[in-house]
């Protein structure tokens, strides 16, 4: 069984997503639950693999015993192992987060909302696994759809988010595969080992370096690097908490993964770093992204729409460490992945939960709500420090190993935008805090009285804000032995 652990991890998510589909139709919460039990075993697969190529190196399968570069191939090194824990945890985390029809959902396709969650974890699970260009956008585009079929269950302003999402995918999809094909034409293969063993001889052609740059737009549109981010507001605002959550903690980071697997593993630093400007482009608009997303974060008066502005500047960090280049950088990109899957998760379910509970909305209305729900908003302030970089979260070790990357390439600019977007978080995030400990105003006293979230829906935000604090802790175990074997060669 072992030696099938690659495969297994994203074949348990779709059978169980068939099964609750099928279940979702009778009964929905049973649907609910057999949803659950599907990402904890797949969840528990990531967890077995992962000690596996720990302790015996990189895992590769291959379907129908057909060999690479012929056969398609699913590769688990340190790299996606630290990935698919990153999504079949925060995905069985976020399960957790009570939905029902009527309940932030449509109520008329409440009964396939589960089956497309996993089948939206199953198509991350195979981005991040797949050993070949094409099989990768093949579960793309199933993890494109899927969420454009969650992104549409909130109803109302949902739908025009969802096709304004559509359109911006369709065009990333479309780039990234017309990258593919300028790849495959120039070496005969789409094989990430083998494209890395052809493309020196080619380095110099037209179609190599169209295809790479292709390649990188199609996913800047997909993980919303800015300015290509407008597709992200409307979506995380409208969409029901669960799938914002889902949206911002894991979709967009898994494209910014494939951007660092395609350095790499497939066109090599050699090629992306010297004989190309794309990590330099991608660095400079990242920086912008940073600083600008962060602005229009501080001017939102709803709490949703500041939170998806801050997604927009915070996985701009990300393309920030990519941009860097140095394995410093890029060792605070990819843990500033896991450190924004776990705040950012906390944060969007907060929203929801206080927007069910109390029908507030608007950070105005917050003024009092810290006493009356202590432990909710306890954990937003965890989360909200990890969000500006405050030890001993997550957040500030992974702007840390940012920083030091830009030290370490002589790039004291990005040194100053890490340094000012950090302050800009804490103005929006601090002026939250601020009010939620404020004695309650006349507005919002009636609302005020619902006291703490229900402790279903307190469960999971507990979880993520805590491990924002774990992982912190952890963060020089997690790096040396999953992330540095990776980046060193740089």
């Amino acid at each position: 069984m072992i030696e099938h652990l690659p495969a297994l991890i994203p074949i348990t998510l779709i059978l169980f997503a068939f099964i609750a589909g099928v279940l979702g139709v009778m009964q929905f919460k049973l649907s609910r639950n057999v949803a659950m039990l599907g990402a904890l075993a797949a969840f528990v697969l990531s967890v077995t693999g992962t000690i596996q190529v720990l302790q015996t190196g990189p895992m590769h399968y291959s379907f129908g015993s057909w060999p690479p570069p012929y056969g398609i191939e699913f590769v688990l090194d340190t790299l996606s192992a630290f990935m698919v824990l990153v999504i079949t945890g925060i995905g069985s985390i976020l399960l957790m987060f009570p939905t029902k029809p009527g309940f932030m959902i449509d109520e008329q396709k409440g009964a396939t909302v589960y089956t497309v969650v996993l089948m939206l974890m199953a198509g991350l699970c195979g981005m991040v696994l797949a050993g070949d260009l094409f099989n990768l956008y093949v579960f793309l585009e199933i993890s494109s759809l899927s969420t454009f079929a969650l992104i549409s269950l909130g109803g109302g302003k949902a739908a025009v988010a969802s096709f304004r999402y559509l359109i911006m995918a369709s065009i990333g999809g479309c780039f990234y595969l017309l990258g593919v094909g300028f790849i495959y034409f120039s070496v005969g293969s789409v094989n990430m080992a083998d494209v890395l063993q052809l493309l020196p001889a080619v380095y110099d052609s037209p179609s190599v370096i169209g295809g790479a740059i292709l390649m990188v737009t199609g996913l800047c549109v997909k993980m919303a690097l800015f300015p290509l981010h407008t597709w992200l507001p409307d979506s995380d605002t409208y969409a029901p908490p669960v799938v914002a959550a889902f949206s911002a903690a894991v979709q967009i980071e898994v494209s910014a993964y494939v951007i660092i697997r395609l350095i790499l593993n497939v066109f090599s630093p050699e090629f992306i770093i010297g004989l190309t400007p794309i990590t330099d482009i991608i660095a400079w608009i990242s920086a912008a992204g940073i600083i600008i997303a962060s602005i229009l974060a501080v001017a939102q008066q709803n709490f949703r729409r500041m939170l998806a502005y801050s997604s927009v500047a915070q996985i701009a960090y990300v393309g920030l460490g990519i941009g860097l280049a140095n394995p410093l950088g890029i060792v605070g990109g990819i843990f500033h992945i896991m450190a924004h899957s776990l705040m950012k998760g906390s944060l969007f379910l907060i929203a929801g939960g206080i927007r069910h509970h109390t029908g507030i909305w608007n950070i105005n209305d917050f003024q009092g709500l810290g006493r009356r729900m202590p432990w909710t908003i306890g954990a937003f302030t965890i989360a909200a420090m990890g969000m500006i970089g405050i030890p001993p979260t997550a957040g500030f070790f992974s702007k840390w190993y940012l920083l030091l990357g830009s030290i370490e390439g002589d790039q004291w600019v990005f040194v100053a935008v890490i340094l000012i977007s950090s302050l800009l978080n804490a103005v929006y995030f601090f002026r939250i805090i601020e009010k939620a400990f404020s004695p309650p105003a006349e507005s919002t006293a009636s609302v005020n009285k619902t006291g703490e979230l229900p402790k279903r829906m307190l469960a999971p935000i507990l979880i993520l804000a805590i491990g924002t604090l774990i992982v912190g802790a952890l963060n020089v175990l997690v790096v040396n032995e999953l992330i540095m074997p990776v980046v060193e060669g740089l």
